[in-house]
């Protein structure tokens, strides 16, 4: 009969107790294993070896530094000596040789020939394509007259090409006996030959800029042409089509001959209001021209009255330099004060001018007034003021 297991082996047997503070237990595990890991710890330098101590990305101690930095001078040094070995081999070859000038293409030219772009490129021929400054080759594209803009492009391996945006003429421009073309900035172009053929543009001749004035004169007179041309094609029916020639020597008065049969008539429009005036002045040229078949020159600047002036020698009533005198062919004319411009172009009542009143016919006799009743005429001579026979109201 088996005997029971006295208590006493069971009391012998002590099993670990759990603490009643676990933030105890962590503490004291966190000391072991601080101990175990700590880097400064000379059991640590021996398992490890040396460890770099970074801060910021960098070594922290001296010998590190200075390891980082001869890495640094090596890598740089080799990609050097990689850069300059692969540019000596592509300076010295062959294959990036420009063989003949049929290897630069050239690009949106229509008016600049191509032998006068590939005068540019004359010393590049058999030369390494490397050697090539596109930006020198630029500038001196852009030296030309007729190039606005140029862009020269590497095309490997030994190929070049050129690509311009020309100038646009938007008028021809009369010096002395020759006949050129002018663009919006004022920059005076050479007449192509082949414009000279086929007679490709159609707008009017602009006088009163020329070679010898500077770039930005040329350019204000040009706004003021533009300014000019848009108003008058502001309706639509390219009416600056059918003028002959513009001048622009007074930037306060643009004047412009406009054909009118086997003629053409020098019509003054001032600074502003142009296709207004030129409404006016279409509208009443026919009963002018009934009236006077020999007239010149129309003056629209003013609000209430127009300025006719006659051909010399037509026997029409001319206002000389001296006191204002009327002669008339079948007709006497009397002079009297009329008012001037003023401010803004407007008529004011103060002395400067004179106005013809049409009278009935008697005699071709010529009758001056007396010089003490005239008014000094402000106007250049051979100039007659005139008041139409239907006023024009603006």
């Amino acid at each position: 009969m088996l005997d029971a297991p006295e208590p006493d082996y069971a009391s012998d047997f002590s099993a670990p107790r759990r603490s009643s503070s676990p933030g105890r237990m962590r503490r004291d595990l966190a000391e072991d294993f601080a101990d175990t890991y700590e880097e400064d710890s000379p059991v640590a330098r021996r398992r490890g070896g040396v460890r770099l101590r970074l801060r910021g990305g960098l070594p922290r101690t001296r010998w590190g530094r200075i390891a980082a930095g001869v890495a640094v001078l090596l890598f740089v040094g080799v990609c050097a000596g990689a850069v300059m070995i692969a540019r000596n081999a592509l300076m010295h070859d062959d294959r990036f040789m420009i063989p003949s000038s049929a290897a630069i293409e050239v690009q949106g030219n229509e008016h600049v020939t191509r032998a006068q772009l590939l005068s540019i490129f004359g010393e590049d021929v058999e030369r390494n394509i490397f050697k090539v400054s596109l930006a020198d080759r630029k500038a001196e594209l852009e030296r030309l007259p007729w190039v606005d803009h140029a862009t020269v492009m590497r095309l490997l391996p030994n190929r070049l090409r050129i690509s311009i945006t020309e100038r646009t003429p938007v008028a021809f421009v009369r010096q002395g006996n020759h006949i050129g073309l002018v663009d919006a900035n004022g920059v005076l172009l050479d007449m192509p030959t082949d414009v000279q053929a086929n007679s490709k543009y159609s707008f009017p001749v602009v006088t009163g800029i020329g070679a010898n004035d500077p770039v930005s004169v040329r350019a204000a007179r040009m706004k003021i042409y533009q300014r000019f041309t848009s108003d008058l094609d502001s309706s639509g029916e390219k009416i600056s089509r059918s003028l002959s020639e513009v001048d622009l020597s007074n930037p306060e008065d643009v004047r412009a001959l406009i054909p009118d049969h086997s003629s053409e008539v020098l019509v003054h429009f001032g600074e502003d209001n142009f296709l207004d005036r030129y409404r006016k002045f279409e509208e009443h040229l026919p009963e002018w021209r009934a009236q006077y078949p020999r007239l010149a020159s129309v003056d629209m600047r003013y609000e209430q009255q127009v300025v006719l002036q006659m051909q010399p020698g037509s026997g029409v009533p001319v206002a000389g330099p001296a006191p204002a005198t009327a002669a008339s062919a079948g007709a006497n004319a009397s002079v009297t004060p009329a008012p001037s411009r003023g401010a803004g172009g407007h008529p004011s009542a103060a002395t400067g001018s004179a106005a013809l009143h049409k009278q009935p016919a008697k005699a071709s006799v010529v009758r001056p007034k007396p010089a003490a009743k005239h008014v000094p005429v402000k106007k250049p001579a051979h100039q007659t003021l005139y008041h139409p026979p239907q006023v024009v109201h603006p």
